[in-house]
C-alpha cells in the first residue's frame, strides 16, 4: 500500500501566540465548566453555559455544528466515552462525566482539552481508572520531543494502562490541531504498526513546531464501543466506566509545552513530563 504524503503543518511566531491564546481560553472554560460539576445539575445546564463562557472570551465553539454535531461541548457520563451531548440527565453522586472543550478564536486558532471529573465520592477502583489515564497523558506528553517517532508517544499510553488492567479505545484517536479542529497527523493511544498501515496512518519523527491534541480514552473493561442512535454518542460495549483526559501540546526543541495549561487532577510521578500540566 502506497504510504500517505504528509501534510503535518510546523507552526513559528505569530501562529504559536494565536495557539497558545487559544489553548489558554480552551483551558480556562474547562476550568469553569469543571467546577459547576455536583449532585443535581444537568449535562445541558452545563453545556449551556459553556456557551456563555466561550461567548464572553469572544470565540465560537469549535464543535458545535462540525458534522452536524449540535452541542457547545462533548460532556459524557460514566459509560460514554467521548461525543456526549448536553441534555436532560441529572449527576448523581458517583457518575464520573468527561467535559471535552473545544473552541475557535477570531483570528481562527483552536483549543482542545478534556479531562474527567467524579461527582461527589467516587468507587476506589473508579478513580484508579481517572487517575491512571491522566498519568498516560503525561506519559504520553513525556515523548512530544523533537526526533521521536510519534509511535513512540501512542505506544506509551497502551503500555501504561495496560499494567493495570485498563485498555485504550481505538477506534479513535487524537490529532494535530492549528486552524482545524482536526489535523494530520492521527494520534492513536496504541501502536501495531500493520494496524497503522492498513488504516494509513503516518509515524513521522516529530519536529519542532507540530501541535497535538493527545488525548487518552480508557475504558476499564472491554475496548469495544458502540455508538448510539443519537450518531454521537460513544459508549463503552460492556457498559463499563470510560475515562478521558486531553492536551493540546506543542513539540520544541527542549522540554514538550502544554497549551491548554492547567493544574493536574491527581499526584502525579511521571519523570520528565512537562512544567504547568
Amino acid at each position: 500500500m502506497a504510504k500517505r504524503k504528509s501534510r503535518i503543518q510546523l507552526r513559528s511566531g505569530a501562529e504559536l501566540d494565536g495557539l497558545r491564546e487559544a489553548g489558554s481560553i480552551a483551558a480556562d472554560i474547562l476550568r469553569q465548566c469543571s467546577e459547576m460539576v455536583r449532585p443535581g445539575i444537568t449535562t445541558g445546564e452545563i453545556d449551556a453555559a459553556a456557551d456563555q463562557f466561550i461567548t464572553d472570551r469572544g470565540c465560537v465553539s469549535a464543535f458545535l455544528g462540525y458534522r452536524g454535531f449540535p452541542g457547545n461541548i462533548c460532556i459524557s457520563m460514566n459509560e460514554e466515552v467521548v461525543h456526549g451531548i448536553g441534555g436532560e440527565l441529572a449527576m448523581k453522586e458517583g457518575d464520573i462525566v468527561k467535559i471535552d472543550v473545544g473552541i475557535e478564536t477570531p483570528e481562527g486558532w483552536i483549543g482542545d482539552n478534556a479531562k474527567t471529573i467524579a461527582v461527589g465520592q467516587i468507587d476506589d477502583e473508579v478513580e484508579q481508572l481517572l487517575i491512571k489515564t491522566e498519568e498516560s497523558l503525561h506519559q504520553a506528553i513525556s515523548h512530544a520531543r523533537e526526533g521521536e517517532y510519534l509511535s513512540t508517544l501512542c505506544a506509551s499510553v497502551e503500555e501504561y494502562v495496560a499494567t493495570f488492567g485498563f485498555t485504550v479505545v481505538k477506534q479513535f484517536v487524537g490529532h494535530g490541531v492549528g486552524r482545524k479542529l482536526h489535523e494530520e497527523p492521527q494520534v492513536p493511544n496504541y501502536w501495531d504498526a500493520d494496524e497503522m498501515q492498513m488504516r494509513r496512518f503516518a509515524n513521522p519523527r516529530l519536529k519542532e513546531g507540530m501541535v497535538l491534541a493527545i488525548e487518552p480514552m480508557v475504558n476499564a473493561g472491554s475496548d469495544e464501543v458502540l455508538i448510539l442512535s443519537d450518531d454521537w454518542t460513544v459508549i463503552t460495549a460492556d457498559r463499563k466506566m470510560s475515562s478521558h483526559f486531553e492536551h493540546t501540546v506543542l513539540v520544541t526543541s527542549g522540554e514538550p509545552e502544554i497549551l491548554t495549561p492547567r493544574p493536574r487532577s491527581y499526584e502525579s510521578s511521571v519523570a520528565g513530563a512537562a512544567s504547568a500540566a
